[in-house]
Order: structure tokens, then sequence, then C-alpha cells
């Protein structure tokens, strides 16, 4: 069976797409990092020692690991974006690593790091026990 691959034209564009997105990503981390270093200045005056302290102080923690949540998920889909362009550069980028064909040029814009077809995506999803 022969595959198709995408050609240098349309890698370029998937890999403008990336580094788009990319640069989304580390714009987030950077106010993320700015959100916690905020945060972690802890600065309480005299006149809030009193049970709303311990209420405001519950919530930052709480705000602290959402956080840390949100830069964990964007340091992870990096991790993803950058995998999707080591594939662009060994040229095996845009083929499903389940059926070996060409996933639509509509799924890569939408999901640029995407290694499975609409069609394998939804067969492993389908798959996955819900609660």
């Amino acid at each position: 069976m022969k595959l198709n691959y995408y050609g240098k034209r349309e890698l370029k564009h998937f890999g403008k797409i990336i580094f788009e997105k990319k640069k989304e990503i580390f714009e987030n981390l950077e106010t993320l990092k700015e959100t916690m270093l905020d945060a972690n200045s802890g600065e309480y005056d005299n006149d809030s020692m009193n049970f709303s302290m311990h209420a405001e102080q519950g919530s930052d923690a709480m705000e602290r690991e959402k956080t840390f949540l949100f830069a964990s998920r964007e340091s992870k889909f990096l991790n993803y974006l950058d995998d999707a362009l080591k594939r662009i550069k060994k040229g095996n980028y845009g083929i499903c690593v389940d059926c070996q064909k060409l996933i639509s040029k509509k799924r890569l814009e939408a999901v640029p790091h995407a290694q499975l077809c609409v069609k394998c995506k939804l067969k492993k999803n389908s798959g996955r026990k819900t609660l």
C-alpha cells in the first residue's frame, strides 16, 4: 500500500499553525507565571488578620492550585506540538498512526498535533469506559 504524504507547501502551512499555537502557549505560561508570583507574595495587612484572612488564604491556595494545573496542561500541550514539529521534520506528519491513512487537512488545522484520523480517534474513544 502506497502512503500519501503532504507536500512541502502543506507542511509549511501546518508548521506555521503549530508555531502560532506555541507562541500562544508561551504567552499563556508567562501570564500564569505572573499570576503565581503575585499570588505567592501573600501580603496581608493587619486589618485582615482575622477569620476572613483564613478564608482568603484558602481561596488563594485553591487559585494557585488551579493556576498550576493550567500551567501543567499548557506544558503538556507544548510537548505535543513539539512532537508534531518532529514529525514534520521526519516527513511522517499527518499520517494516522493506527490506519496509516492521511489525516484530513481540516482536522490538522483544528488539532495540529493530531496523530489519529477522525475515524480512528472515534474508534479509540468509543472503547473507553465512562463513569
